[in-house]
């Protein structure tokens, strides 16, 4: 069982906002995380849409959220902050996949068993291998 590890103070983390941080998962790989504060939950998801898992939510300029949910920057699709479903657009019916975190004295920890924090931010910060959007949602 890994230890806790401090990823953020509460008080950094806003309501609306999220933070970026890379994990190593149990099978070695490297993942992106984000760590999202709404007005009812911290919650930690991995960073990847699913109706397409190589569209990142977090582009390394924090994830859209509007009134709790995280918008995916592609279709536009929507999940909740706090349960991970999502219940329109192109990735209705599915739920983003969980990463552990909790909050304790006012410090957002990484509590995952599966998980071992590596650093805040992505896995590498060129963007170039990632698909361009069909969209334009900029937020």
């Amino acid at each position: 069982m890994n230890e806790p590890t401090r990823v953020t103070e509460l008080s950094e983390l806003s309501a609306g906002e999220s933070v970026l941080i890379t994990v190593r998962e149990a099978d070695g790989s490297e993942e992106e995380v984000i760590v999202v504060r709404t007005d009812e939950c911290v919650a930690g998801w991995k960073n990847f849409c699913q109706h397409e898992t190589d569209q990142r939510l977090d582009r390394g300029f924090g994830a859209a959220i509007r009134d709790g949910e995280i918008v995916c920057p592609k279709h536009g699709s929507m999940f909740d902050g706090c349960t991970g479903y999502c219940d329109n657009g192109e990735a209705a019916e599915s739920t983003l996949v969980a990463v552990d975190v909790d909050v304790r004295d006012g410090v957002v920890y990484l509590t995952d068993d599966q998980c071992e924090y590596l650093h805040e931010g992505g896995i590498d910060d060129d963007d170039d291998d990632m698909p361009s959007s069909s969209s334009h949602l900029t937020f």
